[in-house]
């Protein structure tokens, strides 16, 4: 059990839309792909869309939508990596999948530095206090210096930085990077879409070396003034720093081209943390305990557009998960038994017997499980953490076929669950109203219910800004409220009253007139606190 929860690496990719997140996936997946069966990445070409990419709506946009999750060997190691959504809209999957990692690689687009989605990303690393690697990519377009680029990465994600590799030039005149911990030269060669059996690289045993000199040129000079100026301005880099999240290492280099991914990927597996302690409602769990549990952060339903199934994805966190053993299912009480569990390569799936902490399992499931729920062997825990962002669009949906209704309640009903939206019911006139933090999010639940069930409908803008989940301890009070307000009142799926307000103003006056009325931010009430500072933040962008 120890030796498996050790070679267990799992983490996510994050970063602002277009900084090449997706990009740098695919080239982690070549690298394991050819040390996993030698010689068959070479002879396979990468194809337009990347691999993680696996949705229609994405490869057409050529956005990431969804969390997709893969799992790789390299340097004997097991690697589960999450590549998420970069685009704002889509934000509460990648905070979700935040939840079920132990470490992150942050992408950061070396033209244009430092973005909001990266601040607001990082922001919640911080909150969780979670390892971050920052790789700059795209160093061979003409873009910013590389010490402006690293003063920027510490003033604005308010964490302290250690360069590990360090650019040769920029964009027409980048050569490579020297990896200030190997003390070796790597020069760049450009257009690589396969993994080469050994990377040209210039091992010396000092700056001075005047080989350099030779395939440097001017370029060798500006090296050894920057390598002086980082080791003069930075600490010597220090693990235990990185794994407390105080100290996040830097990597330069291109993933469209290949370069500089193995220093990353190489030193990733050397540091990067194993399967952690997580927090639960009763107590902490340990990795290492003899017993399983576990939570689902993510459910994607159409997985195989071709079988129509729906898949929980399920984070094991202590003790073994095995096929065909009966599990407790904490919110229901009740038990239950897999038969088919999956591990990923995004749409790729295969059935495995057994997994240990840090491991993300595929569970088929017929409409048991909800994101954030717990399996246990018997404990009554809950872990904590899955975030749950009040909606800040509301649109009415209105059915444009009436023949395929039973079908846009289905679509509408599978997609609420994989935590793309919200959905509210007005009791008169069974009023439907989607919920969202983002006007994407409507394209792309239009796109799904059309091609994934055949169901038509458009979307009619409301005047609501804000959706809060209401309590009360005196039931009497909460329900004159809901009679007093029932325009803007609605349920959602499980017929929780909740309160649209058509203005913050409006909000904070109908707080201050009822103080007996609990107004939440989250579906979570019990943990609505830390809710409403994640939905705070995304909210303030």
């Amino acid at each position: 059990m120890t030796e498996e929860i050790n070679r267990r690496r799992t983490f996510a990719i994050i970063s602002h839309p277009d900084a090449g997140k997706t990009t740098l996936t695919e080239k982690l997946l070549l690298f394991g792909g050819g040390i996993r069966a030698a010689g068959a990445v070479k002879s396979n070409k990468i194809t337009r869309t990347t691999t993680s990419d696996f949705m229609e709506i994405e490869k057409q946009r050529g956005i990431s939508v969804a969390t997709a999750v893969m799992s790789f060997e390299y340097g004997g190691k097991l690697i589960n990596i999450l590549d998420t959504p970069g685009h704002r809209d889509f934000a509460e999957d990648t905070y979700r999948t935040l939840s079920a990692v132990d470490s992150v690689i942050l992408v950061v687009d070396s033209v244009k530095g430092v973005e909001e989605q990266t601040e607001r990303l990082m922001q919640v690393c911080r909150m969780r206090k979670t390892p971050v690697m920052i790789f700059v990519n795209k160093l061979d377009r003409e873009g910013k210096p590389a010490m402006e680029l690293a003063d920027e990465l510490e003033n604005k994600l308010d964490i302290a930085v250690r360069p590990l590799t360090w650019p040769i030039g920029v964009g027409q005149s980048f050569k490579g990077v020297y990896n200030l911990h190997e003390q070796n030269v790597t020069l760049f060669q450009s257009a690589k879409s396969t993994v080469e059996e050994e990377d040209e690289r210039l091992r010396i045993d000092s700056l001075d070396d005047e080989r350099l000199d030779t395939r440097l040129g001017s370029l060798a000079d500006q090296l050894r003034e920057d390598v002086d100026l980082i080791e003069g301005v930075y600490d010597d880099f220090s693990t235990g720093d990185y794994l407390e999240a105080r100290v996040a290492p830097v990597f330069f280099g291109s993933a469209l081209n290949n370069f500089g991914v193995r220093e990353l990927l190489d030193t990733f597996v050397d540091i990067s943390p194993p399967p952690r302690r997580r927090e639960a409602t009763t107590r902490d769990v340990d990795p290492d305990e003899d017993t399983f549990s576990g939570f689902v952060f993510k459910i994607h339903a159409n997985l195989d557009p071709r079988h129509r199934d729906r898949i929980a994805f399920l984070r094991v966190c202590s003790g073994r998960f095995q096929k065909d053993k009966q599990f407790r299912h904490v919110r229901l009480g009740k038990k239950l038994r897999f038969s088919s569990p999956y591990s990923f390569m995004a749409r790729r799936k295969e059935v495995i017997d057994d997994a240990f902490p840090g491991d993300v399992v595929g569970l088929y499931d017929r409409g048991d499980l909800r994101i954030g729920d717990t399996l246990t062997e018997g404990e009554e825990l809950q872990f904590q953490g899955i975030p749950n962002f009040s909606p800040e669009i509301f649109k009415e949906v209105i059915a444009t076929d009436p023949m395929r209704s039973k079908q846009l309640e289905k679509g509408l009903t599978h997609l609420v669950e994989e935590g793309l939206a919200q959905l509210f019911i007005q009791d008169k006139g069974r009023r439907k109203i989607v919920g969202t933090v983002g006007e994407l999010q409507f394209e792309v639940i239009q796109y799904r219910l059309i091609n994934e069930y055949g169901a038509s409908a458009r979307f009619e803008p409301l005047g609501f800004v804000r959706a809060t989940w209401i309590t009360a301890d005196d039931k009497d009070e909460l329900n004159r409220f809901i009679r007093y307000r029932d325009r803007q009142i609605a349920y959602d799926l499980h017929r929780n009253p909740v309160y649209f307000a058509e203005s913050e103003w409006m909000l904070r006056s109908m707080m201050e007139k009822y103080p007996g009325i609990r107004f939440h931010f989250s579906s979570e009430l019990d943990s609505d606190m830390s809710q409403y500072e994640l939905g705070a933040m995304h909210a303030r962008g």
